[in-house]
């Protein structure tokens, strides 16, 4: 399997991996699966490990029920999860002499430029001081609205702003399947995934997407932004010991290979943005100028969705309404609302101040 020639690999671990149905930690697992972090690590390879289970460790401490949790209870459970959850990451990996860390993400960090950028610092230093990073969304002060909802899109963000090789989504099935095989004998695991649209065409994702934490669906949108940052992707099963030396022993995974990437650091940035802020709408010519290279101005817009202030995460709509590119606005909705279909000298007037003339940038700007 291509592990060897991976440099540097995000592994996510699901909560279901680490405590089993009775509430029960699966110790015996935790420990198979740190022998093949040490493996990895003794090849040289820069783990970073993106693991669910602070709440579901906090409702075991606490002896509640987690489906029944309101969010400013489960804030706090994950709260007391979170110890719970790298004590036993720690007397784990300790036994096989390696150092851990913790870095606890929120939607912000990875979405705002700054603070990706800042993220991505903080886990080459800790490599550099030969520390493996356990990454985990802070469930403790996340609210619905401002949450990746899911680690298998964290993990995706972690593995595009750390320029990662591989990301390995441990799930708790061999990986993609053309139908669900909880319900279908009949189903077969596909190995390899080349074109991401052209290859799951005919697959009914939601079909699929009754296992796994995130579900299928939320692993395929992690794949997309894999496949657009240059990085492969691998759906593997969890549930078995020493998972990560099975999929290099019996390759029985689906492996997402990413496309070569040519996209700048920034506008890799910029594509993979899970939370954007709104959208514009544009006519055939504006649509034409961009294909061409050229950035986004006023006069090709047809219609404003959504508020968001000037550098916010835009997608940008063709008269279809079909997604067409992404960027980062240089005005506000509120000033794009007033200069919609205007010429560019026309806006300081309009405005009655001086700004840039392009609502996107060439530079700020990735088509899809």
């Amino acid at each position: 399997m291509h592990l060897r020639n991976s440099k540097i690999i995000v592994v996510k671990i699901g909560s279901s991996l680490l405590v089993d149905d009775n509430k029960i930690i699966r110790k015996k697992w935790l420990n198979s699966f740190a022998k093949d972090i040490k493996h990895l690590s003794s090849k040289n390879k820069k783990i970073i490990i993106v693991s669910s289970g602070a709440i579901a460790l906090g409702c075991k401490k606490m002896n509640y029920n987690k489906t029944n949790l309101k969010l400013d209870k489960s804030q706090a459970i994950a709260s007391i999860g979170q110890i719970e959850l790298m004590n036993l990451f720690s007397q784990t990996f300790s036994k096989y002499k390696l150092n851990i860390s913790q870095i606890l993400l929120t939607l912000e960090d990875t979405e705002e430029r700054r603070r990706s950028i800042n993220a991505k610092r903080t886990l080459e230093n800790l490599f550099k001081l030969n520390y493996i990073p356990i990454v985990n969304e802070n469930d403790t002060t996340a609210t619905s609205e401002i949450k990746y909802g899911d680690n298998d899109r964290l993990a995706s963000r972690v593995a595009q702003i750390t320029n990662a090789d591989t990301l390995i989504l441990l799930s708790d099935v061999d990986g993609l399947f053309t139908k669900n095989p909880k319900i279908n004998k009949d189903a077969k695991l596909i190995k390899k995934v080349n074109n991401l649209n052209k290859d799951i065409k005919n697959i009914s994702i939601k079909g699929v997407n009754k296992y796994g934490s995130g579900g299928m669906s939320t692993k395929i949108e992690a794949a997309r932004i894999c496949n657009l940052a240059g990085c492969n992707m691998i759906i593997a099963n969890g549930l078995y010991l020493n998972p990560l030396s099975l999929i290099e022993r019996k390759n029985n995974c689906t492996l997402f290979v990413s496309k070569v990437s040519k996209l700048h650091a920034r506008k890799k940035w910029i594509i993979s943005s899970i939370s954007s802020k709104g959208e514009l709408m544009i006519d055939d010519g504006a649509k034409k100028a961009l294909i061409n290279g050229k950035s986004l101005l006023a006069a090709g817009i047809k219609k404003v969705s959504g508020r968001f202030n000037k550098g916010d995460h835009i997608k940008i709509l063709d008269k279809r309404k079909k997604e067409f590119a992404r960027g980062l606005s240089s005005f506000s909705s509120e000033e794009i609302t007033k200069i919609i279909g205007h010429h560019s000298n026309e806006i300081q007037k309009i405005l009655g101040y001086v700004t840039k003339s392009e609502v996107v940038h060439k530079d700020d700007l990735v088509e899809i």
